[in-house]
């Protein structure tokens, strides 16, 4: 895979040019779930319930997805499992979401059980979620509870046997925003760019990629001729606006662009994933019509990470 330096300190991978430019992330709070089930249908089923709707904070108040599968050995109960990551703006809106989706997602899962999947040496004056301290009502004075080694568990019955879930949750600091963004001459090119990213990212533990298939198409920007909206259309990298919008930034052969936003429970994290994203979708471009790999940032005025792409892949 060759790799050169380019015109202003820019860099090229295997044809991709890497620019010299940086992605701005934000502070967000976050949260691990382990979802276990008799088998992995269930789990899945479970998993798509839970995340549903969860792709960006503007509108669906969380961004929530599957962080990685569990073989029986590494969940609580010794089932099939996965892990996945929640992010959200505030602690308010992290406890109404998780316990929403708890209840009306997981609970509902045929043989599904929800555990914490943040290690019990959280400090007690850690911000908690509640999941069986909600739930528990619904057992309708039928539930139990059950303390061990210090971790309060319930039992609430329904009409497969029991709902067995945590009391709750540690919430933790998170950042959500990393992002890349790939542009090439045609949809099959960032398609297959994409997917290469997103399939490598997916290898890195405790981050994210929230939108469909990892991938959107309406990446925005803050503000709009609209006053009610806060974010519209990133008209900079819409090819239809090419020759009408002054803030147009596509290149000549660049007529498609699609953004990966990442949201990790470190910085170190994002950087992983990000690293591994560029030089994946880099590696995928066989003929050539992949052509930038930037990334979205506000300046600098709105989010304190700022994950600069030629120190990322350095």
């Amino acid at each position: 895979m060759a790799r050169q330096l380019g015109m202003s300190d820019s860099v090229t991978i295997n044809g991709v040019q890497i620019e010299p430019t940086y992605a701005e992330a934000f502070d967000m709070k976050a949260t691990r779930l382990v979802v276990t089930a008799d088998d992995q249908q269930w789990v899945n089923d479970a998993v798509a319930a839970m995340t549903g709707f969860g792709t960006s904070v503007i509108a669906c108040g969380i961004e929530i997805a599957m962080e990685q599968p569990l073989e029986p050995e590494r969940t609580p109960d010794g089932r099939p499992g996965a892990a996945i990551l929640a992010f959200a703006v505030s602690s308010k809106e992290m406890e109404k979401q998780i316990t929403r989706r708890a209840g009306q997602c997981v609970l509902t899962c045929p043989t599904s059980a929800l555990y914490a999947g943040i290690a019990a040496t959280t400090p007690k004056s850690q911000q908690r979620i509640p999941i069986g301290k909600a739930l528990r009502y619904f057992g309708d004075g039928h539930q139990i509870s059950k303390v061990i080694q210090g971790r309060r568990f319930w039992r609430i019955p329904v009409m497969d046997g029991e709902f067995v879930c945590d009391h709750d949750v540690a919430q933790v600091d998170g950042i959500g925003g990393g992002n890349i963004i790939l542009l090439g001459q045609n949809v099959d090119s960032v398609t297959r760019g994409c997917r290469a990213a997103v399939k490598a990212m997916r290898n890195v533990p405790s981050v994210i990629m929230p939108f469909p298939g990892g991938v959107t198409r309406s990446g925005s920007k803050v503000g709009s001729k609209y006053a009610t909206l806060f974010a519209s259309t990133n008209d900079a990298y819409c090819p239809t606006l090419r020759e009408t919008s002054p803030a147009s930034l596509l290149r000549d052969a660049e007529t498609v662009a699609m953004e990966i936003v990442i949201d990790g429970l470190s910085d170190a994290a994002i950087r992983d994933a990000m690293r591994a994203g560029i030089f994946a979708a880099c590696q995928s471009n066989e003929d050539g019509t992949l052509r930038r790999i930037t990334a979205g940032n506000f300046g600098g005025n709105l989010g304190r990470h700022h994950y600069h792409l030629i120190e990322v892949i350095g």
